[in-house]
């Protein structure tokens, strides 16, 4: 059976347009979610590991509005981002390489990665939800969020390596990503690994208030968000030129 071109250059249309579209919750939701970076008392600075559970549990009490809306707008809005990792998804299936092998493990981690931070969000709620109770029980729950949103890079970090390779793989006359994006995200992973050491260290850069685990690795994902929106908005240009020459 064999499609009509018109309906195949519908198609295409219509495909490119929902990137578009795609591309852009990347922008409106980080915007969202550095409101609720911003409205989390306990990231300027960063509670340190060393804090006492007394203070912790003080923290939590004091603060219970301002965590409850951060994390809420967290748990809402984070999965924002997931159409924008799609569109990078649905551009390396485009690659010369015959097998989807690379997309489909991106897609894989995206989904797992969005899991992890919806966990970090739940334990600082459920931290805030009862700030009355034993102050050790609180402190868990601090602990057990903190780590769960710093030191599981894994998956940040395999996704980093997986556009990378696809990449370099993409051997094609027209690529589809700039080689200089493979380079840059290889860099951006090594920039995130060292925070898988937060969940072991407690004081220093390593640790998670530290320089390396809080500010470089959140920095680095947020300036990956950025740079790839403005690549994504090249690639999908340029696709839908090629698409209209090739009618």
């Amino acid at each position: 059976m064999q499609i009509p071109a018109e309906a195949e250059e519908t198609s295409s249309a219509a495909d490119l347009e929902i990137q578009r579209i795609g591309i852009w919750t990347g922008p409106v939701a980080g915007v969202i979610l550095l409101i609720a970076f911003l409205a989390f008392p306990g990231f300027f600075p960063p509670i340190s590991p060393h804090m006492p559970a007394e203070q912790v549990a003080a923290f939590y009490a004091d603060n219970q509005a301002l965590i409850r809306f951060s994390m809420i707008t967290f748990n809402l809005c984070g999965i924002m981002l997931i159409p924008f990792f799609m569109v990078i998804v649905a551009q390396l299936k485009r690659m010369a390489t015959q097998s989807h092998v690379f997309a489909y493990c991106y897609l894989t981690a995206t989904v797992s990665g969005a899991t992890i931070f919806a966990l970090a969000d739940i334990f600082y709620l459920v931290a805030a939800f009862r700030p009355d109770r034993d102050p050790e029980l609180i402190l868990l729950l601090n602990d057990m969020a903190w780590i769960v949103f710093i030191a599981p890079v894994g998956i940040l970090v395999a996704q980093n390596l997986l556009l990378a390779v696809a990449i370099y793989f993409d051997d094609g006359p027209r690529p589809v990503f700039p080689r200089w994006v493979a380079h840059y995200a290889v860099g951006t992973a090594i920039a995130m690994a060292p925070a898988t050491a937060a969940a072991v260290v407690t004081s220093g850069p390593l640790a998670w208030d530290g320089a390396i685990s809080f500010w470089l690795r959140n920095g680095a994902f947020a300036a990956f968000i950025v740079v790839l929106f403005f690549v994504l908005r090249t690639v999908l240009r340029r696709q839908a030129a090629e698409a209209g020459g090739s009618r």
